[in-house]
């Protein structure tokens, strides 16, 4: 069992950064590829980004691409989510997810098999 854990959410400012963490405990973590997706008021969760176990495969939604990177620290059972040039449009509450194993497709949420509780992004104009 993988318990995840997100922190670093908060108010900014559009063209802002903003880095957020997925802490994980219990499980092996440094085995699992770890997703980001969002979900804002009234529309339904979306994909952003996927990071492989290793961190040598990346996938990023075309709407943060150029924006935003993910990357890992096995070391310390965390991945981050670097968010620059933030737009009022990336206002969501932020969730990490691990998946034991990747299906042909890692956008979609139901390939995952733990879930953090999300944090709160919120970008003003």
């Amino acid at each position: 069992q993988v318990q995840l854990v997100e922190s670093g959410g908060g108010l900014v400012q559009a063209g802002g950064s903003l880095r957020l963490s997925c802490a994980a405990s219990g499980g092996t973590f440094s085995t699992y590829a770890v997703g980001w997706f969002r979900q804002a008021p009234g529309k339904e969760r979306e994909f952003v980004t996927a990071i492989s176990w290793r961190g040598g495969t990346t996938y990023y939604a075309d709407s943060v691409k150029g924006r935003f990177t993910v990357s890992r620290e096995n070391s310390k059972n965390t991945v981050y989510l670097q968010m620059n040039s933030l737009k009022p449009e990336d206002t969501a509450v932020y969730y990490c997810a691990a998946a034991a194993r990747w299906g042909p497709v890692p956008q979609l949420m139901r390939g995952y098999d733990y879930w953090g509780q999300g944090t709160q992004v919120t970008v003003s104009s």
